[in-house]
């Protein structure tokens, strides 16, 4: 299928899955109302705080409440996704919307949530959030939260984020709103006890290619800023892919570091970017300094290609925060 994207009468480069453009797009201002659904989470409570600072109201919408020093800051809303009375009553005053609620794979890997739980939440109450905001009129702009899990469609997890993302693509094609969907590698902070028991299991992971939530949140930023002024590029940009844009963290490997890794000897790639005390802080820590990570480099381009988005936080944090910090790893930022 051919996908228009235009701007008023102004046809843009005909390309495939190129999406309308809302005729309505206007920079964000200190009146916007951003909804965040999930919001009391790890991504929206880093997100929370820049939207503060751009003088944007965040409206949470969540069972559980935001975090404890964030309440009088937002505007929370009690609820679920999949309880479309509270959506219709909340997107009518709403003008962007980042839908982050979802149940998670590792939900999946503990058997803790089935197949029927991951289409309603997932897949139901994505519909119900787009249509909500389709129907409320005032929406101009969309993010949602996928996955690289999409790469997985053996997963329960994978295929609700499939089948998500073409719900969004059809939303955007009807021009009602700039959407745009993000796909961030596993990105739950070494806080949450549901996933890490401590700051040591959540650094095993992150050592392997990681992101953390700080810079989703800060991708999320970026995108938000696209949606409202770039659409037409943005729409360009990822028309091989159309609307998604992978999300990974910042690596201090070099490129032909990783082409030779450890061409000198099991560990070498990481002493000679890191340092000898380094390797001894996480030899004491049982973490593996010859696994080689696996880098997004093409991803990466074409995230700040599209959403102008440049990681921060990379392993040299990591080391530095387990070196400060030890195994209970450092508190929460807000």
């Amino acid at each position: 299928m051919l996908w228009q994207c235009v701007r008023g009468q102004k046809k843009s480069v005909a390309k495939p899955h190129n999406y309308q453009i809302n005729e309505n797009q206007f920079a964000m201002d200190a009146a916007t109302r951003v909804l965040l659904t999930g919001g009391s989470g790890g991504l929206g409570t880093s997100l929370i705080p820049l939207l503060l600072q751009r003088g944007f109201v965040p409206v949470v919408l969540d069972i559980a409440e935001p975090h404890a020093q964030l309440r009088d800051q937002v505007e929370f809303v009690q609820g679920s996704i999949l309880d479309r009375d509270v959506l219709e009553k909340i997107l009518p005053t709403i003008d962007r919307v980042v839908h982050i609620a979802a149940w998670h794979g590792i939900h999946e890997f503990r058997g803790d949530k089935h197949a029927h739980d991951f289409w309603d939440l997932n897949v139901t109450g994505t519909f119900n959030v787009f249509q909500a905001a389709a129907s409320g009129g005032r929406v101009k702009s969309f993010v949602f939260i996928s996955s690289t899990s999409v790469r997985d469609s053996s997963t329960l997890y994978g295929q609700s984020k499939l089948h998500a993302e073409q719900i969004a693509r059809n939303y955007a094609n009807q021009g009602k709103m700039n959407v745009a969907i993000l796909r961030p590698r596993a990105f739950i902070p070494h806080t949450d006890k549901y996933a890490y028991s401590n700051y040591v299991e959540w650094a095993r992971w992150f050592w392997k290619g990681a992101v953390h939530v700080s810079d989703v949140a800060r991708a999320v930023e970026c995108t938000l800023d696209t949606l409202a002024d770039g659409y037409a590029e943005f729409c360009v940009s990822t028309a091989a892919d159309p609307l998604a844009v992978v999300v990974d963290g910042k690596y201090d490997y070099k490129e032909e570091d990783v082409e030779s890794w450890d061409a000198k000897g099991p560990g070498s790639t990481f002493v000679q970017t890191y340092g000898g005390s380094k390797a001894g802080l996480a030899r004491k820590y049982d973490l593996d300094i010859s696994k080689k990570p696996e880098i997004l480099r093409d991803e990466a381009v074409l995230a700040m290609k599209a959403i102008k988005y440049q990681p921060h936080y990379s392993l040299a944090n990591v080391l530095d925060e387990l070196e400060k910090y030890g195994q209970d790893g450092p508190p929460p930022k807000l």
